[in-house]
């Protein structure tokens, strides 16, 4: 079946997106203790990564153990960036990152774990200034790790508070949360005395524990609508809300259940329209027995449905091409077969890769095949259904598309106010009308934007037409400029 089927027409929008993990060095920094001009190098490198893949978004992890990538007055220093807690790294990473990504017309989600405190379980080894030394009672231990204890309301708003500080702060666009929420549904995880004193009306300890994560997710919400509205809220649960056999709701699997296990009412958030994303980890093969990427699909599509929460799949590129996997994860086309299953369901507008060393690496040529197969235009993020209505950029002026060798080059200026975030550059074989810039079919370039810009089509020839479109933070488009023929 060939992936990019003749009737097939690109999306003008789709998120594009990838994870970059900072939580014991998985990807930047790639060791703890790099210089800062080597952990700014690191990070272009992957932003160099995240353009020649076609993305449009990275999701960078900046508060992986209750500890911060920027000068925050709520944590310590994360000790990833210099192998030791508390220790200022010589520079402001976050700013750095978003400023970088910025520059390259991507766009910046910041990504927070909302309660894990430590890799490791002796509080005595947290910076002495760490909000678990100073509140001893707020941790608990689990698993050779330690957490903030959910049920405190203290503790939920203090880890909001942390959050906040580099949400408004920082010019980012999103704040994204994920899957680690309670850490186990046993009660080895020993939160019985904040049970008792405020469980009270609560039927057992698992509603009570749900509740306080819906209460962090919608806290959540609240509060960065009053903040800033404009950015992107969401998390990346699991894949799995709950089984078919314990819940008639639930999807035709069987797995790991995050209403049960980790007290994450993933499915209830989309439908009470907490969120204005939801990315599942859908990290399985299609077919696979305990869960199966194509019946869980489908089971998203249909809890987004309706809503105003899109759907972005978490895609498992960590586990194509490695030996220790299914015979399934061995098959360069597997991803790729994942995108073109989400083609049937419009509810999907797009994926977010983990993570950006298997983008970047492409083992057996996975990546390859995918962006082959499914991003051969560019794609302008989606806009959020609650912003959708708002005043669009205003209309730019297409100064010239003249020949030059090499192409043709394109020069276009803004009239706004405001800078446009990126320019979309459209090539036509001849005049254009206004239903042509829906889709991605004639869509050339997504340039960063500026006042003016001048990006040269290696492509364009005589009699090509050229229109360009200014973008704004939010997605949203503006009319075309007026048209410009290559003589």
């Amino acid at each position: 079946m060939p992936a990019f089927a003749q009737d097939y027409v690109p999306p003008l929008r789709q998120m594009r997106g990838m994870w970059i993990a900072s939580v014991v060095n998985i990807n930047w920094p790639s060791k703890p203790g790099l210089t800062a001009d080597e952990q700014k190098a690191e990070f272009v490198a992957w932003l160099d990564v995240a353009v020649q893949r076609k993305l449009n978004s990275v999701f960078v992890q900046i508060r992986p153990t209750a500890d911060a990538f920027w000068p925050s007055p709520f944590e310590p220093w994360s000790q990833y960036l210099t192998g030791t807690q508390g220790q200022d790294p010589g520079y402001d990473p976050l700013g750095f990152a978003v400023e970088e990504t910025h520059k390259r017309g991507l766009a910046f989600h910041a990504w927070f774990n909302p309660y894990r405190v430590s890799m490791q379980a002796d509080p005595a080894k947290l910076h002495p200034d760490h909000p678990g030394r100073k509140h001893p009672d707020w941790i608990l231990p689990f698993g050779g790790k330690l957490y903030y204890n959910p049920g405190l309301p203290e503790v939920r708003k203090f880890c909001q508070d942390a959050m906040m500080d580099a949400i408004t702060r920082y010019d980012i666009d999103g704040l994204h949360f994920d899957d680690y929420f309670y850490p186990t549904n046993t009660t080895a995880f020993d939160d019985s005395a904040t049970f008792a004193k405020y469980g009270a009306g609560f039927p057992d300890l698992a509603t009570w524990r749900r509740n306080n994560v819906d209460l962090m997710v919608q806290e959540m919400q609240q509060r960065v609508l009053a903040a800033k509205p404009e950015i992107a809220w969401g998390i990346s649960p699991s894949g799995i809300w709950r089984n078919k056999a314990s819940d008639p709701l639930g999807s035709d699997t069987n797995g790991g259940q995050s209403y049960d296990s980790l007290h994450a009412d993933t499915r209830g958030w989309v439908k009470k329209g907490w969120l204005d994303y939801i990315a599942p980890q859908l990290y399985w093969y299609m077919g696979q027995p305990p869960a199966d990427y194509s019946k869980l699909v489908p089971w998203w599509s249909d809890v987004a449905s309706g809503t105003n929460t899109l759907l972005w799949i978490g895609q498992a590129a960590y586990k194509a091409g490695d030996p220790a996997q299914a015979a399934q994860w061995q098959a360069p086309g597997e991803l790729s077969a994942h995108l073109t299953l989400n083609r049937d369901h419009p509810e999907i507008s797009g994926d977010i890769w983990y993570n950006a060393n298997d983008v970047k690496v492409d083992r057996i040529g996975s990546i390859t095949t995918a962006v082959n197969d499914h991003y051969q235009r560019p794609a302008l993020a989606p806009v959020l259904p609650r912003l959708a209505g708002g005043e669009p950029p205003r209309r730019p002026v297409l100064a010239y598309a003249l020949r030059k060798p090499g192409g043709v080059e394109v020069r276009a200026v803004a009239t706004g106010r405001d800078e446009p975030f990126q320019f979309a550059i459209f090539r036509f074989g001849g005049q254009a009308s206004s239903g042509d810039f829906a889709d991605a079919r004639h869509l050339v370039a997504v340039v960063p934007g500026d006042r003016q810009v001048r990006w040269t089509d290696p492509d364009g020839k005589r009699g090509d037409h050229y229109y360009v479109v200014a973008v704004d933070r939010a997605n949203r488009t503006s009319k075309p400029s007026n048209g410009f023929r290559v003589i």
